[in-house]
């Protein structure tokens, strides 16, 4: 059984553990403070109620444009290819769909994470940029910038 769960400061706690194990970058305190504060943006992924998973997204208006950010989707090893990554990633969706007004989401993934770059292109991302030097302690240390458009492109 798979659900997704509010992030509250009850449980905070599991959050930073699980993005500690999932990522290779350190999350900061003000980033699981400002997580508190998103709302549905934030949720936990449950297998059988054990926490396997997290999606944590913010708004992002910058360039005259109105777009959610992932900040962070990721799932434990032994727990992907079982669609909670899928689950949340409509959830993100939904949410999108239901504001109406986000011109597109988009999210950093490493250059060499092939399985993160398919998981996304299967949901219509694409990559519109690379950012090098992105990350500061990690190899690669370059990012692709992937987006999935929200709007009708303009003819």
């Amino acid at each position: 059984m798979i659900a997704l769960g509010q992030v509250t400061p009850h449980n905070i706690k599991q959050l930073k553990k699980l993005n500690q194990v999932v990522f290779p970058v350190a999350y900061n305190d003000k980033f699981y403070k400002d997580v508190l504060e998103v709302g549905e943006l934030a949720k936990l992924a449950y297998y059988n109620d054990i926490v396997v998973g997290a999606v944590c997204c913010r708004v992002d208006t910058s360039e005259g444009r109105r777009r959610l950010y992932i900040m962070t989707l990721g799932c434990l090893a032994p727990y992907r290819r079982l669609t909670i990554g899928t689950l949340m990633l409509e959830h993100v969706l939904s949410i999108c769909e239901r504001d109406g007004k986000l011109d597109a989401l988009y999210l950093h993934v490493q250059v060499n994470n092939e399985a993160a770059l398919a998981f996304y292109r299967k949901f219509g991302f694409e990559v519109i940029e690379t950012k090098e030097q992105y990350y500061k302690k990690i190899e690669p240390a370059d990012a692709y910038v992937l987006e999935k458009n929200l709007r009708p492109k303009e003819e």
